[in-house]
């Protein structure tokens, strides 16, 4: 078995592209040892990753909304999907908006200035589509040791303000506000600021503070 593993990995080394910096998916669950994979890691394009006997994983796809849960065998990470030899894989297509989970943040500040201005200029146009989460509790990517303000940017409730400290953040780098006990409101429309960065987003309009999955209330301010 362990030649046959050789073999794929081999195999999968040969064909897969170079690294991209830009992740594909991110991994929302661990079980079971698996050598340099860690709950809430990116992982990109080309990445080789070999499951144990019982081990398993969960990637979730920031372009495809695809859900991966694989047990065992060896996973060769894709743009959009992975392809699993010697295992298991179940796929499932998840409500996420790619443009929240990816926008950069050049792209965020140029957002949320395009969208002001487009309110500025015409009050009566429609409004810009924003991004889009679908948790009322979105997960937010950003540094510590700094503030996170959320304000409501089409109607009236209260200004929330969090201090982003170490002992609080998931995996060092994400602030989870179910975790603060904070929820967003269905269909509400948003302006999230951290220093000097703002991004607008949207929360659609059946989200619910139930579980789901994290591609689908990503916001990555980092």
């Amino acid at each position: 078995m362990r030649s046959l593993i050789g073999a794929i990995v081999g195999v999968f080394c040969l064909s897969a592209p170079a690294l991209a910096e830009t992740p594909a998916a991110i991994v929302e669950d661990v079980q079971g040892k698996v050598d340099g994979i860690e709950f809430m890691d990116y992982v990109a394009p080309g990445k080789i990753i070999k499951l144990g006997p019982k081990a398993g994983i969960t990637l979730s796809y920031l372009k495809s909304c695809l859900r991966e849960t694989i047990t065992e065998g060896v996973v060769l990470v894709g743009a959009e999907q992975s392809t699993v030899q010697l295992g298991n894989v179940e796929r499932v297509k998840v409500p996420c908006d790619a443009n929240a989970a990816q926008l950069s943040e050049r792209e965020a500040n140029q957002s949320a200035a395009t969208t002001f201005r487009t309110m500025r200029v015409d009050t009566n146009s429609a409004p810009a589509k924003l991004p889009t989460i679908y948790g009322t509790a979105p997960l937010i990517q950003a540094k510590s040791g700094s503030t996170l303000v959320i304000e409501r940017t089409d109607g009236k409730e209260p200004t929330i303000s969090l201090p982003l400290k170490n002992d609080i953040m998931v995996a060092k780098r994400f602030y989870d506000l179910s975790k603060a006990g904070k929820s967003l409101t269905p269909g509400g429309s948003y302006l999230a600021k951290i220093g000097a960065k703002r991004y607008t987003f949207q929360v659609d309009a059946g989200a619910t503070s139930s579980p789901t999955p994290i591609v689908g209330r990503l916001l990555r301010l980092e």
